[in-house]
């Protein structure tokens, strides 16, 4: 499977496995070995976890709760507690531990350890000096959240190959149409 990593953080990554809240809700995390893969995919272990069911059901509820805390700090809201207690517990287990082998970098993790790792990554980003470069995809259909990272902070889009060009494309046939319609 082929997972989208535009946000700059792998939390919002891991939020952003459910596509197109506003709109046609898609679902990326439909199996275990989905997850599996986002885990390897993210570069957060080298070896699937092996998740489970339920192991499948908590990540899910994690990544809704940290969906709800990025977008309640984006709006100046504060945040929900559950989605708070949500992800402060995923914490708490030891996260992913790498370690240093002959031929380089390698980390395991059980399904627990590698959501714990995500978790932490969400505590961070959101008490951390990347919270001002927060911002939603402007593509009104794209619920992705992302860091600003751009010279002058005026990136507008998770992607340009995902939303930017499919935007750009829309506006320009918008005023073409409209040019015609002028004359």
């Amino acid at each position: 499977m082929k997972h989208v990593f535009l946000c700059g953080n792998p939390a919002l990554d891991f939020a952003c496995t459910m596509r197109a809240r506003r709109t046609a809700r898609f679902e990326t995390l439909d199996a275990p070995a989905a997850l599996d893969s986002w885990y390897v995919e993210c570069g957060l272990v080298n070896e699937a976890p092996s998740c489970s069911g339920d192991d499948l059901a908590r990540a899910v509820q994690v990544r809704e709760a940290i969906y709800a805390l990025v977008t309640a700090r984006l709006a100046g809201e504060g945040y929900d507690e559950q989605a708070l207690a949500l992800v402060n517990d995923a914490a708490r287990t030891p996260p992913a531990t790498p370690r240093l082998t002959a031929t380089g970098r390698w980390t395991e993790a059980t399904p627990e350890q590698a959501l714990s790792t995500v978790a932490r990554h969400a505590i961070e980003l959101l008490s951390g000096p990347d919270v001002p470069l927060m911002k939603e995809c402007a593509n009104p259909e794209c619920t992705k959240v992302f860091i600003d990272r751009s010279r002058g902070g005026r990136r507008e889009w998770c992607g340009m190959e995902s939303c930017g060009n499919k935007v750009k494309a829309a506006a320009y046939r918008a005023r073409k149409k409209q040019a015609v319609a002028a004359h």
